[in-house]
């Protein structure tokens, strides 16, 4: 049985610690701390010749205040435009010409900065990815053209109800709380926020201790500390001896609610999430809750996808899914309609939530759950980006490195009885509404009631 490898543990500055062997369905995976505070994990993949590169820094939407709101997404843009070394079409040539990929993406918890590339590429995407980190210049001329880009951005989600439904649905959920803002902003934080703000968010932000380099792939662990070390140099000289920054602490969970926003637009189809407050990801239950939404409403075999679009042809799109933060987290159902049949489907949805929280699951079901959750996880892991995130998540959010099969074993050691447990403590509570469509005046109280 694999041991849990604590990611999170006291190591000296210039130690390298193996975390885990490899020889249980996963490569070598090794963690280096360096000067700052910054860490280097590994995963040898050495039957590949690609490898994937990450920078992954602790900064998300929750962590800005509202006249921020949006920052770390703008900043996540901005590190593309340009360092002292390469302007905004050099940073994109470089890579183009070796045939590598190279993109960036921010949650409410964290934003990642990655390239894939050919194994032999793989000092040239360091030197790059590292440099955009480390010294962007943020210049007013790139803020103020970036500005124009978000503001398309937030446009085309908001013209998207199926992405702008889950916005929508986590603003009733958590209010005008952190996590019940948008990631990308509003149209009014966007074009209010400065130049100045934006750097001063920048230089508090993007510390070493606060950030996690993750690489998989045919790669050698010294050979890639030794260049994140000289790609680091000049900020590890300005930063002083700190450790890394621990995984965010769960505390307190900010407080949720139960109600409906209704958001009317002239369109063809109902769009609607009908959710609840989940689990952090710190909870073991975490495993339960997740083979719990694989039976719900995981795959073609789940409940909702049989009783609202096979059996009586209500939806083409109904699924459940849950997201964890570092204090709580959501379980949600989502459905899209027509408007005509929003009722029907909600009914459905509300009384599938219900009997789950009250009777559980079948034994059929249950192994169904299981086998849906153990397949997507480790066909999820067969490419180098994969492996490059869950080493990430696992150093930067979790403070652990589970192996594949250590979490495999967990998932198929959930029981009955710990999925009903976990569908009383969750699916039990009064939901939340949130629907996008022509709806003026209807009444949804009832989903809710």
């Amino acid at each position: 049985m694999a041991r849990r490898a604590e990611s999170g543990q006291t190591q000296q500055p210039g130690t390298t610690r193996t975390l885990l062997a490899g020889t249980e369905g996963g490569g070598r995976v090794r963690r280096t701390v360096l000067s700052g505070g910054l860490r280097v994990v590994t995963e040898a993949m050495p039957t590949v010749r690609s490898a994937t590169f990450g920078v992954w820094v602790r900064v998300g939407s929750r962590d800005e205040t509202p006249s921020l709101s949006g920052a770390s997404h703008y900043l996540e843009h901005l590190l593309f435009k340009g360092t002292r070394r390469r302007d905004a079409l050099e940073i994109a040539a470089v890579m183009d010409a070796v045939g590598g990929e190279m993109n960036a993406f921010t949650s409410k918890e964290y934003t990642c900065f990655y390239a894939r590339v050919l194994d032999t590429d793989l000092p040239l995407a360091v030197d790059v990815v590292c440099d955009m980190v480390a010294d962007s210049r943020l210049r007013a001329a790139d803020v103020e053209a970036e500005r124009g880009v978000i503001l398309e951005e937030i446009a085309m989600h908001d013209d998207d109800p199926g992405d702008a439904v889950h916005d929508v649905f986590a603003g009733e959920l958590f209010g005008d709380s952190p996590l019940g803002r948008p990631i990308l902003g509003t149209v009014e934080s966007i074009e209010s926020i400065a130049r100045t703000a934006i750097a001063g968010y920048y230089r508090r932000r993007y510390r070493l201790q606060d950030m996690v380099v993750a690489a998989a792939g045919n790669i050698d662990h010294t050979r890639l500390v030794r260049l994140v070390r000289k790609a680091f140099s000049a900020a590890a000289e300005d930063a002083g001896d700190n450790p890394p920054a621990p995984p965010r602490v769960r505390g307190r969970a900010p407080a949720s609610r139960s109600g409906v926003r209704t958001v009317h637009r002239p369109i063809e189809q109902a769009n609607l999430v009908l959710g609840v407050p989940g689990l952090p990801h710190s909870d073991d239950r975490r495993f339960a809750l997740g083979v719990l939404s694989s039976a719900l409403g995981g795959g073609m075999s789940s409940r909702l996808f049989q009783e609202v679009r096979e059996k009586r042809g209500l939806a083409y799109s109904v699924y459940s899914y849950t997201a964890q933060y570092a204090d709580t987290g959501v379980f949600g159902v989502y459905a899209g309609c027509l408007p005509k049949k929003v009722d029907q489907v909600l009914d459905i949805c509300r009384d599938q939530l219900v009997s789950v929280a009250d009777r559980g699951l079948t034994d059929e079901e249950l192994a169904r759950g299981k086998g849906q959750l153990r397949g997507s996880l480790v066909l999820g892991l067969e490419d180098s980006g994969s492996r490059m995130s869950r080493i990430a998540k696992a150093e930067l959010v979790y403070g652990e490195l589970l192996s594949v099969d250590e979490v495999l074993r967990r998932i198929e050691e959930v029981t009955l009885d710990d999925v009903r447990a976990v569908a009383a403590a969750t699916l039990g509570r009064r939901p939340t509404l949130a629907v996008i469509g022509p709806f003026e005046d209807h009444d949804f109280s009832a989903a809710v009631a």
